[in-house]
């Protein structure tokens, strides 16, 4: 008999702080639906709202960010970002079932998943009665799900099925979570839609995952042991992400950092994407906001637009970079590392970029003016000295003939020894040591842009959360026609992607000369840095037990994530029921 577990539904609009009724003007066009438009769009809109929550950055994001070799958090300052030690206990690999980051994605997850149980038993019997439109919105939750699934089974090694709200759900593992998720799949993957825009689940999409799945079988068939990778999957890789790129649905973006602005929803490399063109409260700029310094405003409109001195990357991951370029700097040698927008005219004041925060020397005119709506900050890895508004006694910005003035950054965020002493300088060294910690160590992120529609950094963002993209199927296809012994085939796929990113020619990615697996991994982290893939990619190439900055622990077993107590607890009166993963 297998396993079950109860996954308890709720009302889904009641569960929100929201108003449907907001989503469903915002993100869905009703008039798809016909005369049941109301009920269909109602059933759907939980379900994909949600997936704002699922993927919040301290529930799933931070999950796959931190215990990665791309990203640490610290207690900033002996004050800051501390939470009960759950950053420190991920990053190190010391995570216990009572961790609150695996709890909350954990029950994010779940709750996400019960949403389109919900939609699918309100679509089924208006499906069964002929209502193509509730029919093609019940193709969209069965793939929904089966994505949500997939992450479950990424982190914790199990699989939840559940077909009724009056059931009990079974909890699969192994190759028969593999066979369940591909069953869900390939059940719509003929008969989904094939034209709606990234915010919607389309076959494009279905076969993303698909190919997601086979390249991670392995994987997931033993998560313990050295990954077997079978031609049979590594061809559905092939076959699944050839359909893509050979639609010509798509095409690879000129400007890197485009794929993450606020009018991404339109960007034609995008292939599903959580859609924040809305004005729910829970649309959000934390992947924007995260790890940028408490101390930077990067919307001058609003003074509230903050950085909140989050994560950095760490120094292992930087050095990926330097490896891979030598003597030239990352930033010249790859339009993916840096883009550059705080344009600093005057020579004097150019001087203080990189410099050490006790000796750099500010005069009356060390500013330049921009109007406040005409104000970006600098995005990808930020290093050194950081430039943007400053706010007067008054807290009000500092402003000029027609504009802000835009500064050095000076350090006045958080409560601890390194307040007031200079300005915003990230130094590559951060780590668990009380220096290692203070607020401006590491090098930060800044993939996405600041949306101008955000009053305060945090809400209400226009800016599409990208969960699948062209450049990733490139590169699946890639790592499995090298895993298949097609190295000519995998390098080209790899410098297409590469040599893609030219809007900013002098900073366009030189094609590769050779490919092997090292420079696979390598080459993904590159392209897809911070977006919740590398831990994944760590266990995939074998390096996830290896050690990086405050990092020892090499036990398999903490490949997967321990199942929440809470979780194991509930379950206890079903003899056998939830077990804990090995390890824990």
């Amino acid at each position: 008999m297998k396993n079950r577990i109860i996954i308890t539904i709720v009302a889904f609009c009641a569960m929100l702080n929201w108003n449907c009724t907001d989503l469903e003007e915002e993100r869905l066009d009703e008039s798809e639906f016909g005369g049941q438009a109301e009920t269909i769009s109602g059933a759907i809109a939980p379900a994909y709202g949600y997936v704002s929550w699922t993927w919040r950055h301290t529930n799933y994001y931070g999950l796959q960010l931190i215990p990665s070799d791309e990203a640490m958090l610290p207690y900033r300052g002996g004050t800051d970002w501390f939470d009960g030690g759950k950053f420190l206990a991920a990053h190190a690999h010391t995570i216990t079932p009572s961790n609150d980051l695996v709890g909350d994605a954990w029950n994010e997850l779940t709750t996400n998943i019960s949403r389109t149980l919900a939609a699918i038993e309100v679509l089924t019997p208006l499906a069964d009665e002929g209502n193509q439109e509730a029919l093609g919105a019940l193709y969209e939750m069965k793939a929904l799900r089966g994505y949500l699934n997939m992450l479950m089974l990424d982190s914790w090694g199990v699989v939840l099925r559940k077909e009724s709200s009056d059931e009990l759900s079974e909890v699969l593992r192994g190759q028969e979570a593999i066979d369940y998720i591909e069953s869900e799949l390939t059940s719509v993957v003929d008969v989904i839609n094939t034209d709606r825009g990234p915010g919607r689940i389309t076959q494009a999409a279905v076969w993303g995952f698909l190919a997601r799945l086979h390249l991670n079988a392995a994987v997931y068939r033993d998560p313990y042991g050295t990954p077997s990778f079978t031609r049979e999957d590594m061809d559905s890789v092939i076959e699944y992400t050839d359909n893509i790129i050979n639609s010509g649905n798509f095409s690879l973006s000129p400007e890197y950092f485009a794929l993450f602005n606020d009018d991404n929803n339109s960007n034609p490399e995008l292939i599903f994407a959580l859609d924040q063109r809305g004005v729910l409260n829970r649309e959000h700029s934390r992947w924007a906001y995260w790890s940028i310094a408490g101390s930077m405003f990067p919307r001058p409109e609003f003074t509230s637009a903050d950085g909140t001195d989050g994560p950095a990357i760490t120094s292992d991951f930087y050095q990926t970079w330097v490896d891979a370029y030598g003597d030239v700097d990352p930033a010249e040698a790859d339009a993916r590392f840096y883009q550059q927008n705080t344009i600093i005219p005057d020579a004097q004041l150019q001087d203080f970029e990189g410099r050490a925060q006790e000796v750099a020397t500010e005069t009356e005119d060390s500013y330049y003016c921009i109007a406040p709506n005409e104000f970006e900050m600098d995005r990808g890895i930020l290093r050194g000295v950081q430039w943007g508004p400053r706010k007067g006694d008054d807290g009000a910005f500092l402003t000029c003939d027609g504009g802000v003035r835009i500064y050095p950054v000076q350090q006045r965020k958080g409560n601890g020894p390194d307040r007031d002493v200079g300005y915003v300088n990230h130094t590559l060294d951060v780590n668990f040591t009380n220096e290692g910690s203070l607020h401006n160590t590491g090098y930060r992120v800044s993939k996405y842009q600041f949306s101008r529609t955000s009053p305060n950094g945090n809400n209400f963002s226009s800016v599409d959360l990208v969960l699948m993209r062209l450049a990733e199927i490139y590169l699946m296809r890639a790592e499995a026609k090298l895993r298949n012994g097609d190295t000519g085939g995998a390098l080209a796929d790899v410098n297409t992607v590469r040599t893609s990113r030219t809007a900013r020619p002098e900073q366009t990615p030189e094609a590769l000369e050779s490919i092997d697996l090292d420079v696979m991994l390598r080459e993904r982290g590159f392209e897809l840095y911070w977006e919740g893939f590398r831990r994944g990619d760590q266990i995939r190439f074998g390096t996830y037990e290896d050690t990086w900055t405050d990092k020892t622990d090499s036990d398999i077993f903490h490949r997967l994530f321990p199942i929440p107590q809470s979780a194991v607890d509930a379950a206890s009166g079903i003899d056998g029921f939830l077990n804990q993963n090995e390890g824990y």
